[in-house]
């Protein structure tokens, strides 16, 4: 053909319309003189220009007839034209499976395997394909057979003679015939192993429940048996040499390429296993150590191959364990472990296009339905189904899942199964990914029928349908326990009372009836917070069921709705602001400190919605606040009242971002930083008491002196609230000091700084709904037995003359944190040279401190209490970390200016700056110090109440794994990395801090 320079042929523009997009290669393959005969039949054209990508057909078509002996190639092209069913299949391959395209290339002959369009060749089941296999002899011939089987059957695909479930039938029943195909051929390379022992081959997974992917593993297991008179043993190894024989049979790869892989490794033990045991070892070793996710696997067991009746007892036998799995011990931790997506290992730049694994992915689904199965399918034989969609349907007939929500998922799955397939048909290889080229793209649009714009609509497709995944497949679990008692949809089938209890306590609901009283009395009725709720609860009860404690979770949302229900903005907070109905199920269901600060003011929910809710406000900005509440207020004990009131907002938002930002949301990963959340913890607490007591200060010299009190008074901040480390159970440890004001004499001021503390005290103290604020001043000279407030020359004439070692460490952490500030400086001024003594210690001052810690360490240990896991006293604790930095700061704090700071972790980190203490001991004792801190405000917001050791009650101890980030069974593994943590800290201190003085 030749033209125009300039113009473009007609048959270029007949190429482009027909969808081809190289038009010009296409052309030149059709001046081929192998195509000489059929080049200007427009039925060729059409056909090619119907299939998925014309350009590839056409190329395959090519290389099929070029291949073919030279009588051959006129009978292919005279059968294309004039057999529609041929043309539309063989060239609907070619455009579809460059793979196939390959496999015709080398076996031009196996297009007659096209021609047969018979009712039996529609549909064929495992005898049609076992007849397709006989004559394989040898791996090659049962590779070039499987291939012509497979041709047939993705012809039928996409054509659209089969569906997706359909398709995915016929390939587990190919998968079938070759498993079996393969074991004959192993057997016969070995007739002596064969006669010594039965051998039954058990598909599972996709295999297994008849929904195969084009190239997938095909997991199996194998039992074998002795025959009779045969020795057990010899039998089992002959049975394993032909188990591993039959699984490289088809997983190895020849010059006819590779089938598929044959993977054992769900059978007991896994890859450590025997890849054959008896039936009776099987039985044993799933009755005392099979795990849940091994039941959910057999959920989908069937016999393939081998001896019939050996693997029909197997299944037979293992079906009573798999359906009473939901009874099992750890059967609800297992489930919670289970149901959390597992995409961790998941590269960042694959999740968006993982088909299978990633948000709103085909294990979503799988998973779903599996579950419910095994929750409910102890008592309903109808579950017990191996195919997704079968059992989808079997859920959605039996009312264990809405028939408009299980609709939605059987079309989405179908879809992304579909593509699934078409992707892996390509090539003929193991993916799940979604192509990035444009030109795999379109080709995978146009295989689904989309043909006006391909790439755009596919996108579209899959989002919508990943959507619809990403949004139901948690909700179904928990729709029907509302339906069950809202009962608003007549006639519908709905789950029993009993099953709904059975989900809730298989999700982690200790006590399900009371549970299901909860979601009647929020759910029922026709109002517009009940439809709201109805919204709402299907995803909390999923939130709730992640936590260590749902069934506190869903107590205190219902608390929270009914003091707030009335109010218009709060389910629109929740229903509008994306955030805030998960922070709240975080915050509700993660332990008792949170939900009881929320539930005394529960206004306080509006944090979580607000972008900005979670950030610690500033001590500029709550003694801003403090100080304005106080001077709008009538007497103190009112103003205080405020105060409090702020402080338990306060402490509201710090429980709630600290439990965020451990647990994590769907959005926003857990922070890895935990030193961070700790300091971010210490700081904001500490700034809400300074507020807190600043306010407290103001109020009680308002009440008796008007704006001035007769003293200049200051509040030092000691131990913890000095160094800004506070938890959130700590008390307040202070110094009080005050200097007269001219012309008042110390008598007087005397009495009016004592009547000052005596009152603040009294005021932070009040029984209220509001925690209340312990000031501890026993740090103070002489202790307990000393005045409670002295002025500043009182201080420097103690120090000056009676001041104890221990005094002067105890003052490394003092810091001014209310009152008047040019006081606080010169107390700070005043003991900077007894905490940084110039030239450090004395070996005298190095011996008492040892004493003293070790005398602690042997008196102060509660009795009974584990040194080994007690936070702040025990072993590696933070006792033993802070000592160990104090000793640092008094030896060198004279010296490295770095050390003058009342914080460990930032003495810690000068200290190795300065070469003090090596990097590795120093990572030692600061990661040792906040897990000790973070176990510690663990403890306080899961029971409500301070401890320094972890909780005895099971469900308190997951509660604080889960804040740790410990999954749910793994409270074990807590406690060992806590004991290795703080050992390793502890032989720092050894050495560090008991070796020699320096």
């Amino acid at each position: 053909m030749t033209t125009a320079p300039g113009r473009r042929s007609s048959t270029f523009t007949r190429l482009l319309r027909h969808g081809f997009t190289d038009p010009s290669a296409a052309e030149q393959l059709l001046d081929l003189d192998a195509l000489a005969s059929v080049r200007s039949d427009p039925v060729l054209l059409e056909a090619l220009g119907a299939t998925a990508d014309p350009d590839l057909a056409l190329r395959g078509l090519v290389r099929i007839v070029e291949a073919g002996e030279e009588g051959e190639r006129q009978v292919l092209l005279d059968t294309l034209v004039s057999a529609k069913p041929l043309r539309d299949r063989l060239l609907g391959v070619l455009g579809a499976s460059e793979a196939l395209g390959d496999h015709l290339a080398r076996h031009p002959r196996d297009w007659q395997a096209l021609v047969t369009y018979e009712s039996v060749d529609l549909h064929p089941g495992v005898a049609e394909f076992e007849q397709g296999l006989a004559d394989a002899v040898d791996p090659d011939s049962l590779r070039v057979a499987y291939r012509r089987c497979l041709l047939t059957l993705a012809a039928r695909d996409v054509c659209g003679t089969t569906d997706l479930a359909q398709t995915a039938a016929e390939l587990a029943d190919l998968a079938t015939a070759t498993l079996r195909a393969a074991l004959a051929i192993a057997r016969t390379a070995a007739p002596e192993d064969a006669a010594q022992c039965r051998l039954a081959v058990v598909a599972m997974g996709k295999c297994g429940g008849r929904e195969l992917n084009y190239i997938s593993d095909v997991d199996v297991i194998f039992v074998g048996e002795a025959r009779d008179g045969v020795d057990e043993t010899k039998a089992m190894q002959a049975a394993t040499r032909l188990a591993a024989h039959m699984m490289r049979i088809c997983s190895d790869t020849t010059v006819e390429g590779t089938i598929w892989e044959v993977d054992a490794n769900l059978r007991p033990e896994g890859r450590n296993g025997p890849l054959v045991r008896t039936l009776s070892s099987h039985l044993a070793y799933y009755q005392r150590w099979a795990k849940t996710w091994e039941f959910q696997a057999l959920l989908k067991a069937r016999a393939v191959a081998g001896d019939p009746e050996l693997g029909a007892e197997y299944v037979e036998a293992v079906s009573p364990l798999v359906w009473g799995a939901a009874d099992r011990e750890n059967f609800v931790p297992d489930v919670q472990k289970m149901r959390r997506r597992v995409v961790d290992n998941i590269p960042a730049d694959r999740i968006e296009r993982e088909l299978k694994l990633g948000p709103g992915g085909l294990r979503d689904v799988e998973f779903a339905v599996q579950l419910l199965q095994l929750v409910h399918g102890r008592s309903d034989a109808s579950l017990h189904s191996g195919s997704t969609l079968e059992a989808l349907r079997a859920l959605a007939e039996g009312g264990y899942v809405g028939r408009a929500d299980a609709a939605q998922l059987d079309e989405a799955y179908r879809f992304l199964r579909s593509m699934e397939h078409r992707i892996q048909l390509y090539r003929l290889r193991r993916t799940h990914l979604v192509p990035e080229d444009e030109a795999d793209l379109r080709r995978l649009g146009r295989s689904l029928g989309m043909r006006t714009d391909p790439v755009a609509e596919l996108n579209k497709a899959w989002k919508r349908h990943a959507s619809v995944v990403r949004r139901l497949h948690e909700k179904i679990f928990y729709r029907p326990l509302l339906d069950a008692v809202a009962q608003l949809a007549p006639g519908e089938s709905r789950l029993s009372a009993k099953a709904a209890a059975i989900r809730l306590e298989a999700l982690g609901y200790a006590d399900p009836a009371a549970a299901l009283r909860h979601l009647e009395a929020l759910s029922s009725g026709v109002t517009r917070k009940a439809a709201i709720q109805r919204t709402l609860l299907p995803v909390l009860l999923g939130w709730f069921a992640d936590s260590a404690d749902p069934d506190a979770g869903l107590l205190g949302f219902r608390k929270v709705s009914d003091a707030l229900g009335k109010t218009p903005w709060y389910l629109r907070l929740l229903r509008d602001e994306g955030a805030a109905a998960e922070n709240l199920a975080r915050v509700l269901s993660a332990g008792r400190l949170a939900p009881d600060l929320l539930l005394r003011a529960p206004e306080a929910v509006a944090i979580l919605g607000d972008p900005e809710g979670l950030t610690p406000r500033t001590r500029e900005h709550l003694e801003q606040e403090v100080l304005a509440a106080v001077g709008r207020a009538g007497d103190a004990e009112s103003a205080v009242a405020v105060v409090r009131g702020v402080r338990r907002r306060e402490l509201f938002r710090t429980t709630a971002a600290d439990l965020i930002g451990s647990y994590g949301t769907e959005d926003s990963p857990a922070e890895q930083d935990h030193g961070a959340l700790v300091d971010r913890v210490g700081s904001a607490v500490t700034d809400l008491n300074a507020a807190t007591i600043a306010g407290a200060l103001r109020a009680a010299v308002r009440e008796r002196w008007g704006d001035t009190l007769p003293t200049r008074f200051a509040v030092i901040g000691m131990g913890r609230f000095g160094g800004h480390e506070l938890s959130y159970g700590s008390d307040a440890d202070v110094l009080f000091v005050h200097r007269p004001r001219e012309g008042v004499s110390d008598e007087e001021a005397g009495r009016a700084a004592n009547a000052v503390v005596s009152e603040m005290r009294r005021l932070l103290q009040l029984p209220t709904a509001d925690p209340p604020l312990l000031i501890d001043a026993d740090l103070r000279p002489e202790g307990r037995t000393g005045p409670m407030v002295r002025t500043l020359k009182s201080y420097e004439a103690y120090y000056r003359r009676w001041s104890l070692v221990w005094e002067s460490q105890a003052l490394l952490r003092a810091e001014h944190m209310a009152g008047d500030e040019e006081l606080g400086r010169a107390f700070v001024e005043l003991v900077d040279p007894l905490r940084y003594p110039m030239e450090g210690l004395g070996e005298d001052a190095v011996r008492e401190i040892r004493r003293l810690k070790a005398r602690m360490e042997s008196e102060r240990m509660p009795r009974g209490a584990d040194p080994t896991l007690h936070a702040k006293l025990g072993r590696g604790g933070l006792s033993d970390v802070e000592w160990t930095v104090q000793l640092l700061q008094m030896q060198h704090g004279w010296a490295e200016p770095g050390l003058r700071t009342t914080r460990t972790r930032e003495a810690l980190a000068a200290a190795c700056a300065a070469d003090l203490i090596p990097a590795e001991d120093a990572q030692t004792l600061d990661e040792a110090w906040v897990l000790a801190a973070r176990v510690r405000n663990a403890v306080m917001l899961v029971r409500g109440r301070p401890g320094d050791t972890f909780p005895s009650d099971p469900r308190e101890l997951a509660a604080v794994g889960r804040y740790l980030g410990y999954e749910p069974g793994h409270v074990g593994d807590m406690l060992d990395d806590y004991r290795r943590t703080t050992r390793r800290a502890r032989a720092v201190v050894e050495e560090r801090f008991y070796g020699a003085a320096g």
